[in-house]
């Protein structure tokens, strides 16, 4: 067999698996779509659940879910940041870094039912968070955690060398040179991983079923007092986010239009998601051309 012969082949099987990937997703995207779009409504987004009757929506549920991913980042993108600038500019490369890195990355590999009985155990018992927001959040900062260590890590290490050095040859801190030169070089690839990180938020429900929790208090939306019991602010009621629902009606649901109603969930986790990842790239691609422009 000659080379060219060889390279054609090679080409038109990776060509072959590339398009039966993308028929795959379209085709899973495209069911979840059809099945779902047709019950999309104002009410449908904003009206509370239904046990038993039809009609019910997702309105609590994705406001859930939208306050929880905030709550999450918050938590998460102060503590991913402190992380990565220690271990890209000031961990010293050893067997005590090595260790550091492999325990981020045994701990991005853990099961989500895994880190859900950790929370139920540690957040939910042992500190008496019960099931609650912030009891999820925390739960969800350990898989959101080594992401945001990793990613802001790789954006440091981007930052052309000369640009550090120049910093310090000028007489500044190593501090100032990693905030004022080396973090807005690698902000379009921070502000994308944290995007996608808080995307992934969105999907996840083994861990709240067990932090969270699979119901969700009547709320109030004209009380945002954030200690009242039915406030949608109080971040220790318990929350049951669309992934959750969505589970819960396919599983448990007596309501007489329960497929419907998983389905129309379905259809809005999932554009939310796409369009996450869609932000990430624009915004990464912006940011990119924001500052080779302004260099």
């Amino acid at each position: 067999m000659n080379a060219k012969l060889a390279d054609r082949i090679a080409t038109a099987i990776i060509v072959a698996v590339s398009g039966f990937i993308v028929l795959l997703l379209a085709g899973l995207l495209g069911y979840i779509m059809v099945r779902g779009l047709g019950h999309f409504s104002y009410d449908f987004l904003t009206s509370p659940p239904e046990t038993i009757r039809a009609g019910g929506g997702i309105g609590p549920q994705l406001f859930n879910s939208i306050f929880l991913l905030v709550l999450t980042m918050l938590i998460t993108i102060p503590l991913g940041l402190g992380a990565g600038i220690y271990m890209s500019e000031y961990a010293r490369p050893g067997k005590f870094t090595d260790f550091i890195r492999l325990l981020v990355e045994v701990l991005s590999s853990f099961p989500s039912i895994v880190v859900g009985l950790f929370g139920l155990l540690v957040l939910v018992n042992a500190f008496d968070l019960g099931f609650s927001l912030l009891a999820g959040a925390l739960a969800l900062t350990v898989f959101n955690l080594p992401l945001m260590v990793r990613i802001t890590e790789q954006g440091l290490k981007s930052v052309p060398r000369e640009q550090k050095e120049a910093g310090l040859a000028l007489g500044l801190s190593k501090w100032k040179t990693i905030r004022s030169i080396m973090l807005p070089v690698a902000i379009p690839v921070i502000l994308t991983g944290t995007i996608l990180a808080a995307g992934r938020v969105f999907g996840e429900a083994a861990a709240l079923l067990f932090t969270a929790g699979m119901s969700s208090p009547r709320l109030d939306f004209t009380d945002w007092n954030p200690l009242s019991p039915f406030s949608p602010l109080n971040p220790m009621r318990p929350a049951e986010t669309l992934a959750v629902h969505i589970w819960k009606v396919n599983a448990e649901g007596l309501a007489p239009d329960a497929a419907e109603i998983a389905a129309g969930a379905s259809a809005v986790l999932v554009l939310t998601v796409l369009l996450f990842n869609l932000a990430a790239r624009w915004l990464g691609r912006f940011m990119y051309r924001k500052f080779t422009a302004t260099k």
